[in-house]
């Protein structure tokens, strides 16, 4: 019986036998590049510089270099994230033991932690993280002379870039998906890191 043919219940079935990569249709996350069955993904992060102490002008002389440089290729999307934690469901969490609280003392710190919380969000309304994605045809392969003069193009229009390494890749996917900025390593499997320290403690052992 083929996927088309298929009801819905075996449908999700199926979908709870797979992993995390299958569901994502990724087939391998490897340095500059994520491999899918529609294509290839290359990722480059950007950031322009010393953004905060241009004019308007040169700050729309920037925008129209970058877009230039877009015209010639067909295939490039921007990206915009958040490189910054969320703390909303700790403020909710805040405002319902206010909503419980009685005693003044515990009222007041609970306030100031919410205040807390409200000026740790405004210094990093402004973090964004900008990425751009080149998309390949599953016939056609990244070439890495083709992305290094991209990235030099780029360059020299006034911004910092770089091609994405395998673990950029992954703390992307991480903030798309789930909005975590807070991790620092990803496992290519669940609880891969814990195993090999255990690996590696019972190798000093012996």
């Amino acid at each position: 019986m083929g996927a088309g043919t298929m009801t819905r219940k075996e449908k999700q079935l199926l979908r709870r036998h797979q992993s995390t990569r299958q569901l994502m249709d990724i087939e391998q996350i490897a340095d500059h590049e994520l491999a899918t069955s529609q294509g290839e993904l290359v990722f480059f992060l950007l950031r322009p510089f010393n953004l905060s102490v241009q004019s308007q002008d040169s700050i729309r002389n920037l925008i129209e270099n970058l877009t230039n440089v877009f015209r010639g290729v067909e295939s490039m999307e921007l990206m915009t994230l958040d490189s910054r934690e969320s703390f909303q469901q700790n403020k909710e969490w805040y405002l319902k033991r206010l909503e419980e609280e009685t005693i003044p003392g515990i009222r007041t710190l609970l306030q100031k932690d919410m205040a807390h919380l409200d000026e740790i969000q405004l210094d990093t309304a402004s973090a964004r993280e900008f990425a751009l994605v080149m998309r390949f045809p599953s016939h056609q392969e990244a070439s890495l002379l083709n992305l290094t003069q991209m990235e030099k193009s780029i360059h020299e229009q006034g911004f910092r870039i770089r091609i994405a390494s395998a673990e950029d890749i992954k703390r992307l996917l991480a903030v798309y998906y789930e909005q975590n900025v807070t991790s620092e390593i990803f496992d290519d499997v669940d609880g891969e890191r814990w195993v090999n320290q255990a690996d590696a403690e019972e190798e000093n052992k012996r």
